[in-house]
This record gives structure tokens, C-alpha cells and sequence, in this order.
């Protein structure tokens, strides 16, 4: 299959690079606690946040405060190493794992977001991990956080699948550790400490204006480490930007360009940066981590009205990846 992707999307990326105005609005907050005998409930609640604005937070999630702490501590080790040593793990693009530096140009902006990452996919690892001697105890640590977060992933993909009509394990027939087409991914994530010069300096992003192609992210951030931005229904218009208070206990959640396909367009993705700290604010160095649920390689994406011709996810997520690493001419 090919994807007959639409890549006017991108051609809307490329526009979306200016400053605009910011504006409030309410990032709804879903407890997700007692999931099963609350599940009619929390599913209203969840279809209602992602189609009103795509981006919502979640409490009462399962994944315990310590686990979280605990992964940013090993992130913020492995981006500690030296780059001689990440060097050695480099990323693999095609596989989506691996490490990378200032090599993501999203077409909004034109120029390399002001980050490093590395990318966990399961299937792809076996000469991308450090060492253990490197970090003790990373690899099974980092495995078992990111099987929290599919597991998480999947309780609210569970109900989309029922709004949608589908059986409620479509999606998490889609998404199968197990298999060697499993390509969701944890990302780890290191924005730049804001050199003095580039302080107050306009127009400047850690990472430019963009939606995602999976189908369901999980983003968990640090207290006083802002700087995301959220801009619902892909306005073009007045680009009006919403920030994210960041949380070191609930997770942000955001649509993605696989499940707006998926969804037939019900669901929608919505553009998002990460904007440059203002003079008063923190401007050292932040981390986030995001799971990034996207459907394994052979699955096949067509929703349930058949608006769009069925595709694989691989060829889908291709197409995005290829124009999301090509410098804007």
C-alpha cells in the first residue's frame, strides 16, 4: 500500500513559524483512577477534551511519582554521557532509535530544534543501548516505564475504539510489544540551557510549530519547565497559542496524524511548540519524556466510515518522518 499522503499538511507547517498571540484556554484535566467501573465516564470525557482541542492531562494514571523521578534521573544521566560516548548509539532513522542532536527540522521553522533525544523502539535496540557500565540498570528501567505508558496509552485508545464504534481492542491490537513490527517509541528529551546572548531574542523556538504522526502521545514534563504551547483546530488564521502549565505528576496528552486518519478526521491533530523562555523565566535546561503510540508497521489504518483509503502504518509514518527531516527550501 501506499499512503496518498497529503503533504499539504506539511505545506501548513511551513506557515504556522511565526509568533502569534497567546490566549487562554482550559486543558482539561481526566482522572483516570477506578478505570474500569468508571469507564462510560471517563470516556465522554476524554472524547470530549480530544475533539474540542486535541491536548488534555491525565491524573490518577497508575504510574507511580517515584517511576517518573526515576526516568528523568536515568535521562538526565545518558544525556550526561559524553557525546563520544552517545555517538556510539546513533540514530537510525528508518528504525526510529537511537541518539540525536540539533538534526530535526521541522518545517515551520526552517533550522534544527534546540534539543538532543534518544529514541527507544523495542524491536530495533540490540547495538543501541549503553552499556551497563555506562548506566547500570538503564535498560531495564527505561523497558519497564515505557510498558507503563503503553499500557496507559491503551486504556484511552480503548475508548476512542468505543466511540468510534470499533471493538475496544482495535488499537491495542495495532500496538503489540511483542511484535518485530512494533514501532511505538519512548523519547527522551534534552532542550538546551538558553545561552545569555540568545536571551529575549524573537522568533527563536526549542522546538518549532508541529503535530505529530502517531497516534496517541503521552508527555510528561517537570515542574517549572515550560515553554509548550498548544494551538487547538489547527488555526491558521490568528495562530492562538495556548501554554501548558507543566506538571511533574500528570501527563499531557496530545491527537495524533494517525488517529485524525484513523478516526476519520473526527479526532483531530493539533499544531504544537515549545517556545524560547522569556528573560524572567527559567532558562536552563529542560526535559521531557514522550511515549509516542504509534500503530506497528503492518497495521492497517482506515477508519470506521472508510473516509480515506486504507494504508499501512508504516508507509503512513514514512511520509511524515522523510518531510519532517528535510530542511524547508
Amino acid at each position: 500500500m501506499t499512503t496518498g499522503y497529503d503533504l499539504s499538511e506539511v505545506d501548513r507547517e511551513k506557515r504556522m513559524g511565526g509568533l502569534g498571540a497567546e490566549t487562554a484556554r482550559e486543558i482539561r484535566v481526566i482522572d483516570l483512577t477506578d478505570f474500569e467501573n468508571r469507564r462510560a465516564e471517563i470516556t465522554e470525557q476524554l472524547w470530549t477534551a480530544a475533539t474540542e482541542i486535541g491536548f488534555f492531562q491525565l491524573s490518577g494514571h497508575g504510574i507511580p511519582q517515584w517511576q517518573l523521578d526515576d526516568a528523568f534521573a536515568r535521562a538526565a544521566a545518558f544525556f550526561a554521557l559524553p557525546e563520544s560516548v552517545k555517538a556510539r548509539y546513533p540514530l537510525v532513522k528508518a528504525d526510529n532509535a537511537g541518539w540525536e542532536s540539533l538534526s530535526q527540522v521541522r518545517p515551520s521553522i526552517g533550522v534544527p530544534d534546540q534539543k538532543e533525544s534518544y529514541q527507544i523502539t523495542r524491536p530495533h535496540m540490540a547495538s543501541l543501548w549503553p552499556s551497563e557500565a555506562e548506566l547500570p540498570g538503564f535498560v531495564s528501567a527505561i523497558l519497564d516505564f515505557e510498558h507503563r505508558c503503553w499500557s496507559v496509552a491503551m486504556r484511552v485508545l480503548s475508548c476512542f475504539a468505543d466511540r468510534l464504534g470499533l471493538p475496544r481492542d482495535h488499537f491495542t491490537a495495532a500496538h503489540d510489544p511483542e511484535s518485530e513490527q512494533y514501532q511505538s517509541t519512548l523519547r527522551l528529551l534534552h532542550y538546551f540551557a538558553v545561552s545569555e546572548e540568545l536571551r529575549d531574542v524573537p522568533g527563536r523556538w526549542r522546538a518549532g510549530a508541529h503535530t505529530d504522526f502517531d497516534c496517541l502521545t503521552l508527555l510528561f514534563q517537570r515542574d517549572g519547565q515550560g515553554g509548550l504551547q498548544v494551538c487547538p483546530g489547527k488555526e491558521m488564521g490568528e495562530q492562538a497559542w495556548t501554554s501548558i502549565t507543566p506538571s511533574s505528576s500528570l501527563i499531557t496528552c496530545n491527537i495524533g496524524d494517525m488517529l485524525t486518519r484513523w478516526s476519520d478526521d473526527l479526532l483531530p491533530s493539533n499544531f504544537h511548540r515549545v517556545r524560547s523562555p522569556g528573560r524572567d523565566e527559567y532558562q536552563g535546561e529542560r526535559y521531557s519524556i514522550a511515549y509516542f503510540a504509534q500503530a506497528d508497521r503492518d497495521a492497517v489504518i482506515q477508519g470506521p466510515r472508510g473516509v480515506y483509503p486504507p494504508v499501512t502504518a508504516a508507509d503512513f509514518l514514512a511520509e511524515r518522518v522523510r518531510a519532517n527531516y528535510r530542511p524547508r527550501m
